[in-house]
């Protein structure tokens, strides 16, 4: 039984009292294993399992648990057993509750608030800053949703920003008409789920006996909230504050810094044996770490007595030197490529190795930073696929319209609602049986001095402009085209979108949905449009080899999503993984290049922590933006605890490219890895004038 093979410490804390536990749980301390071994005695005491919720960081990290339970009480029991993310389980909720929950990915909403951002116009206001961008704006107002619980948006963003109070009103009013957009058309972000989950939960009893929470020092105010809105009889946290990664995000280490405060019945057990890492490479963990506050007091114990290799430094007088060393080291090390990871702090860093390793024929994959579904032309397709799923999701459309030359989220979206509009609230009606009664489908524009609203639209424009340019009759008819803006590019973009969507409509399984976008006309514009933009030379020109290479990688791209559908028959339940599931999926196969949140929770036999420079690594551009010295000595910290053999770190003394000279990492020096020089004492310095 899992309980069985739990050390003194994890059995305590699995076996405690209910009430209010919080276990902290170092690196490689086997916090699995006492989740496991948590859920195995609730189990046991008669608790059924329906009546435990599972809280994890990643929805892989909740199937490895729940499979381990499985493998004693059978998977029966463990799949009753309610398992995720804050996340995944609220969308389930909410899906049993409400039938349709239309959810949406950050970047989507990104589009759909730009389009309502770029109606207005700020250049009546006279301010000492400019106004924020909309993506910077939206950014903000996420970060807002995840850590502010009581004041409005326009106070949060002057009390914070006092230069930014002049926009305050505008900004605010962008906000509500999103929210009403949003909530008009039924679209989900991933704020939203957590805020509806949380308001389900003030209202009912949600029959959770525990409730479990792992990286418990990740979580933010929402889902603080969220937790307290439960109500659980019993809860169980497990965290380390030393591996808080994640402030740019909203996570609130004082959540896990207070639970002894917060709770009257608290208790704090700290797991002190790790089964990880040599004794050498703890070491080197601890001295770093033990130069931020302690929140907790705590003493690791290694358990690993082998001979072990000590932590090396590696030195190189040029940036390239060192991607090509790492490179080379790794084609000669004797450890199997699936146990070695290169982790890093900046895309950037990971661009120069993977480079390297695929110059020496050395197979890699590569994990955090832009991911495969961040990929632009993957975006695409399943934004087609959208509209074919959901008529009347806007953001979608917008995002594939704004490929179209002079057309922007704005003239998209109005696009949109006069399609919908011909169409009597379907879109697929706008475009292929139009209400011949409509002559003007455009509303018209609001305008409101105070918001920043404008009326710049024109007389509606001339169909015949588009006469010459091949379009099918019944398309040339349609008022849509009477845009006084829609250029003849967007013409022909809304003209091929046509001749494609008609046709999916109608198409039953997954794969062949993908397969006819793959190979259409409007999909392949898209493809045109970013081969020829990763292929730009900086003076202009395109290089045609490139082109052709970027060609044959979005082609991958869209293979690869077709073997991804070939186990659904359901539309909807394929995209909703592809949304909800994308973050755990990686390609590829070899050595790992993560960046270093991609790396937590993870453990590989060999890791190479690769510029470790100043500016770098501690990056002190992220830090001026509201990070701080301490949570990159924690990302250290989580980078080398990743090691469990051997450990290699790295710096470059000049950027040949950059002509940029480097100095190194302040933590190379609290390592006890170089002795502390003039420099040393220049970088404590510069950071105690910041504080």
């Amino acid at each position: 039984m899992p309980l069985s093979r739990l050390n003194e410490d994890q059995y305590r804390a699995a076996t405690a009292s209910n009430g209010h536990n919080l276990i902290i749980a170092s690196a490689g301390t086997g916090k699995t294993s006492t989740i496991v071994g948590r859920i195995a005695y609730l189990l046991g005491k008669g608790v059924r399992p329906e009546e435990i919720l599972l809280l994890t960081f990643t929805n892989k990290a909740a199937q490895e648990m729940v499979d381990r339970v499985a493998q004693f009480f059978g998977k029966e029991v463990a799949s009753k057993i309610d398992a995720g993310t804050f996340h995944a389980v609220s969308y389930r909720w909410l899906k049993k509750k409400d039938g349709k929950v239309v959810l949406k990915q950050p970047r989507e909403l990104k589009t759909l608030f730009r389009s309502v951002y770029e109606k207005r116009s700020f250049h009546h206001l006279d301010g000492e800053a400019e106004p924020y961008g909309a993506n910077y704006l939206y950014d903000k107002y996420s970060f807002f949703q995840n850590t502010e619980m009581t004041k409005p948006f326009d106070e949060w963003i002057g009390d914070r920003h006092p230069d930014h109070d002049i926009f305050g009103m505008i900004y605010a009013d962008i906000i509500d008409e999103f929210e009403s957009l949003k909530t008009q058309y039924g679209f989900l972000n991933f704020n939203d789920l957590l805020l509806k989950m949380r308001d389900l939960a003030k209202l009912n009893d949600l029959g959770y006996q525990e409730v479990l929470v792992d990286e418990y020092q990740d979580t933010n105010a929402l889902q603080g909230t969220l937790i307290d809105a439960m109500q659980p009889p019993s809860l169980f946290c497990v965290g380390d504050y030393d591996q808080s990664i994640y402030a740019f995000n909203g996570a609130d280490i004082s959540i896990i810094g207070t639970f002894g405060k917060k709770y009257d019945d608290a208790i704090i057990h700290t797991l002190s044996k790790n089964y990880r890492s040599t004794v050498p490479i703890l070491s080197l963990a601890n001295k770093v770490i033990a130069y931020n506050e302690r929140i907790y007091p705590k003493k690791l114990e290694v358990t690993r007595d082998h001979a072990a290799v000590a932590p090396k430094l590696l030195v190189y007088d040029e940036l390239f030197d060192q991607y090509h060393a790492i490179a080379q080291l790794i084609g000669r090390s004797q450890t199997e490529p699936e146990e070695i990871a290169v982790i890093f702090r900046n895309n950037s860093s990971a661009d120069g190795v993977e480079a390297t390793l695929r110059e020496l024929d050395i197979p890699c994959r590569r994990r955090g930073g832009v991911s495969f579904f961040d990929a632009k032309e993957v975006k695409a397709l399943l934004d087609i696929y959208t509209l074919v799923v959901n008529e009347n999701d806007m953001m979608a459309f917008i995002h594939l319209f704004e490929y179209a030359k002079g057309v922007g989220s704005a003239i998209s979206k109005e696009l949109f609602i006069a399609l919908q509009k011909l169409g009597g609230g379907s879109l697929f009606k706008g475009f292929y049986h139009p209400d011949p009664e409509i002559i003007n489908p455009f509303e018209k524009r609001k305008q409101n001095y105070q918001l920043g609203l404008f009326d710049d639209f024109l007389e509606l424009g001339s169909i015949g402009r588009f006469a010459k340019m091949g379009f099918e009759a019944k398309f040339l008819k349609n008022m849509v085209l009477k845009h006084p803006k829609l250029t003849k590019d967007g013409a022909q973009h809304l003209h091929d979108f046509f001749l494609l969507y008609k046709g999916l409509t109608q198409v039953k399984q997954p794969r062949t949905v993908i397969q006819k976008i793959a190979a259409s006309a409007f999909y392949a514009n898209i493809v045109e449009q970013l081969a020829t933009k990763r292929a730009q030379q900086p003076d202009g020109k395109i290089d045609e080899k490139q082109k052709v290479e970027s060609l044959e990688r979005i082609r991958r791209k869209s293979s690869v999503l077709f073997e991804l559908a070939k186990p659904y028959s359901e539309h909807e339940r394929f995209l909703n993984a592809m949304i909800l599931g994308s973050q755990d999926l990686t390609q590829g196969e070899g050595v790992h290049l993560l960046s270093i949140h991609a790396s937590k929770g993870l453990e590989y036999k060999e890791v190479y922590v690769i510029d470790l420079m100043d500016g770098r690594f501690p990056n002190r551009k992220l830090m001026s933006r509201g990070g701080s010295l301490d949570e990159e000595r924690r990302l250290f910290y989580v980078a080398v605890t990743r090691a469990k053999d051997r450990l290699l770190l790295s710096f470059a003394r000049y950027d040949k490219i950059k002509k940029a000279n480097f100095v190194p990492s302040q933590f190379l020096y609290e390592a006890g890895l170089m002795p502390k020089d003039d420099v040393y004492t220049a970088l404590v310095e510069k950071e105690q004038k910041e504080d």
